[in-house]
């Protein structure tokens, strides 16, 4: 993406345009849900197109959190693999197999553990 963005910079403004209007019409559709499911099933509140655009931003905050990106719960388990020994490991993997089988196993070597 970067290599056509720095060969093709008159691109920029297709590319935000067209985030613009995939935001407006994830609020336009928002809006038409809420109003056409809603309202008739509990009686809530006709919104607008404003106000549907503020609940994908509330629900965003609420479910998606603010992004942040970087280092996650899985960068945590690759490090602590990464710091284990090769005996550890070898538990490891033995609990694995214990507990919910050997899946990457040959038939032979299953009917042999059992």
């Amino acid at each position: 993406m970067k290599n056509v963005i720095r060969s093709k910079p008159y691109l920029i403004p297709v590319f935000v345009i067209l985030g613009i209007g995939a935001v407006a019409l994830f609020g336009w559709v928002v809006m038409l849900l809420w109003n056409a499911t809603l309202v008739p099933a509990t009686g809530a509140a006709v919104i607008s197109f404003w106000q549907a655009m503020g609940l994908l931003v509330l629900s965003r905050i609420l479910v998606g959190g603010f992004g942040g990106g970087g280092r996650g719960r899985g960068a945590h388990r690759q490090n602590k693999w990464a710091q284990m020994s090769a005996e550890e490991k070898e538990q490891f993997k033995a609990y694995c197999r214990k507990r919910w089988g050997n899946y990457n196993a040959d038939e032979a070597q299953v009917e042999e553990v059992q």
